[in-house]
């Protein structure tokens, strides 16, 4: 009978030969297995990702790392090359093209390196786990860039967030993130002239809108959502809960609550996770910000806090349990700061026809205690939960940015001792006012005029992510409208 691997071998005790009326025993023997080599996620050493990826078998690994819109760039290589400390490198103009591919005109400050000379990845082995939606055992890992003098590349999306965290760090703060991420389940669709449509559920049946918190909605995927957790099980992470949401076929997956780096790579691991999970089952998952006409858009909101790294208390709560100044610095730096920010929580043009009037997403800079309808929600909580949710990033926001984008506007908040304006019970996105930049030109100009963003970001990363977002809104006025063909072409 074959030994399931969870099992102890039985050895025979070592003893002088026993008595013929004697029978010998046996007993388990304890196995000094080393418990890096049963970790799903993250070995601490070489030494040790080599005993990893030989214990599963592995032979291939792919070294990621997300370029500017969370797209996984890389190399895929031999694992006995890659624990060979093979050097690995990408060139620098791949972290400054556009979504499409193309690669825009200097300007402004954005520049391309003379030479597109090599940039150096550097897997972060905390990041190794397996691929399991792959048929030949394959591992992966997430890499940060540096150049070839080992600096951090400052314009490359891990690295920005990782320089505002050590904003935080010079504080003695450490901040504590949780993520929401929604997103839509389509039919195929090969022509994109063709508009989305909801996918077939198992009832035979194409989903309909109006399914928020539905069980039944949920059910109608049950293999593919089997297969969402048993590919995030696999690669170690960790799904807190997930519901059907408001639109056709649209579900959320909320994770749970911690360090802003390491919840930035599952948001961006999940993607891929998802995208694949349904893709099995013959169906596309997508994270645009409005996919759907006359359905609701996808947010990816982020709860935040900031616990005090020395004594683990939350610097959002007084002794007593009551809000304190930081609390309300924290909201303010958000209300004050994130318009200026919006192009990294909404980065494409279709990102703002979800922050349009009437469609259930903020369109303003208010806060409230649990009101869903302000950009700023301050959800029920205990002193020690109490958190601010920004409800304004979309879902096809790269992760790292807006992240960093959301907790460098509470940052600012904080450093400046800002005051936020009175907290609302009212209802925020039914007066037809909108607060914020109304499209992705207006909302990178205004990122480009915040001069506090070229320290906390980076100069660099300042240009480059606005002369790539110019170049994106370039390619899109190249291409004419299905509603300008519709209104235009025979009446004007």
């Amino acid at each position: 009978m074959k030994r399931r691997a969870s099992e102890p071998l039985l050895v025979a005790e070592a003893a002088p030969a026993p008595a013929r009326s004697e029978v010998r025993r046996t007993r388990p023997l304890e196995i000094d297995r080393p418990a890096f080599l049963d970790s799903k996620r993250g070995v601490q050493s070489m030494a040790e990702a080599t005993e990893w990826l030989r214990a599963r078998g592995i032979d291939d690994i792919e070294c990621i790392t997300p370029d500017l819109a969370g797209v996984a760039r890389g190399k895929m290589m031999p694992a006995k090359k890659f624990v060979g400390n093979t050097s690995l490198a990408l060139p620098s103009a791949l972290f400054m093209h556009t979504i499409s591919g193309e690669y825009p005109q200097e300007s402004g400050e954005f520049r391309y390196s003379p030479n597109d000379g090599d940039l150096k990845l550097v897997p972060d082995l905390a990041t190794l786990s397996s691929v399991p939606w792959e048929s030949d055992p394959t591992a992966q890992v997430i890499c940060d860039v540096v150049d070839t003098g080992g600096l951090a590349v400052g314009y490359t999306p891990r690295n920005v967030l990782k320089r505002v965290l050590a904003l935080y760090d010079a504080q003695g703060w450490r901040p504590v993130i949780a993520p929401e991420i929604e997103f839509y389940l389509v039919s195929k669709n090969v022509d994109p002239d063709y508009p989305l449509t909801p996918p077939t559920g198992r009832s035979g049946r194409q989903i309909q809108s109006g399914q928020s918190y539905s069980i039944g909605g949920v059910n109608e995927f049950d293999e593919l959502i089997d297969d969402i957790y048993d590919f995030s099980e696999g690669q170690g992470l960790e799904i807190d809960t997930l519901i059907h949401e408001e639109g056709a076929a649209q579900l959320e997956i909320n994770l749970r609550h911690g360090d802003p780096i390491a919840l930035a790579d599952q948001v961006f691991m999940f993607k891929r996770t998802i995208r694949e999970a349904a893709l099995k089952h013959g169906i596309y998952a997508t994270f645009m910000a409005k996919p759907i006409q006359g359905q609701p858009g996808s947010a990816m909101h982020i709860h935040q806090s900031v616990i005090d790294a020395e004594t683990g208390r939350n610097i959002f709560s007084q002794e007593d349990g009551s809000p304190s100044r930081h609390f309300y610095n924290f909201i303010g730096g958000m209300q004050r700061y994130v318009p200026a920010a919006l192009a990294m929580m909404a980065p494409y043009v279709n990102s703002y026809r979800r922050l349009t009037y009437g469609m259930g997403a903020p369109t303003n800079t208010a806060w409230g205690y649990d009101n869903r309808t302000t950009a700023f929600r301050v959800p029920s909580s205990d002193a020690e939960g109490r958190r601010v949710e920004n409800r304004l990033p979309s879902s096809d926001a790269n992760p790292y940015l807006a992240i960093a984008a959301s907790l460098a506007c509470g940052y600012l908040g904080l450093a400046r001792e800002i005051e936020p304006d009175q907290p609302t019970d009212k209802t925020c996105n039914e007066t037809g006012e909108i607060s914020l930049p109304r499209g992705l030109l207006e909302a990178v100009a205004a990122f480009e005029s915040e001069d506090a963003f070229a320290e906390l970001f980076s100069r660099p990363f300042v240009g480059t992510y606005a002369g790539v977002k110019r170049g994106e809104f370039e390619t899109f006025m190249q291409v004419i409208s299905p509603w300008e063909r519709e209104f235009l072409l025979l009446s004007v």
